[in-house]
């Protein structure tokens, strides 16, 4: 055991992501995001419910039943899942790009330079005017370098667009 396991710190990283990288300042993300999810996964159980409760009414098949079992036992590990997702997500800006973190099982790290993005964009769908909350979509000249910070507030969303925006314009006017 070392000194920084007796002070309750965790032991230095073991690899590029683990932890994520400590040198920044994270911001994280409006918990109210959870609540948004689990709305989403409720409708979509309700559905799959009601279809299967049909199905198994019609059919009087006992698999239609088990069906129906699976989909609650699913759900419920995936709304546990959903809180543990959401305190995962997170975003740090930095002088020359943004990085995006994000994932439990397979953790993703994006790092954005500004010089690279193209456009930035905010959206917020029914669910998430509901709880006030925003989404800032970044696109690079590479599709598979895209990243989004969701449940943000939209005047947190706003800014973080404007500024995105005039670092991007800043940068690529240097190249």
């Amino acid at each position: 055991m070392n000194g920084d396991d007796l002070a309750g710190r965790p032991p230095a990283p073991t690899g590029p992501m683990e932890p994520w990288p400590d040198t920044v300042r994270w911001q994280p993300i409006s918990r109210d995001l959870i609540w948004v999810e689990l709305i989403r996964l409720g409708i979509g159980l309700g559905v799959a419910l009601v279809v299967l409760g049909v199905a198994w009414a019609l059919a009087g098949h006992w698999l239609f039943g088990a069906a129906m079992g699976v989909a609650l036992l699913l759900a419920a590990w995936r709304a546990v899942t959903i809180v543990r997702a959401v305190r995962a997500w997170g975003y740090a800006e930095r002088a020359d790009d943004l990085l995006v973190r994000h994932g439990l099982l397979v953790r993703r790290l994006s790092i954005v330079p500004y010089s690279r993005m193209q456009f930035v964009d905010v959206s917020a769908g029914p669910l998430e005017r509901a709880f006030d909350l925003a989404t800032v979509q970044l696109h690079t000249a590479a599709a598979a370098s895209d990243a989004r910070v969701p449940g943000l507030r939209p005047a947190e969303a706003s800014r973080l667009r404007d500024r995105l925006t005039a670092l991007g314009e800043d940068r690529a006017e240097g190249l």
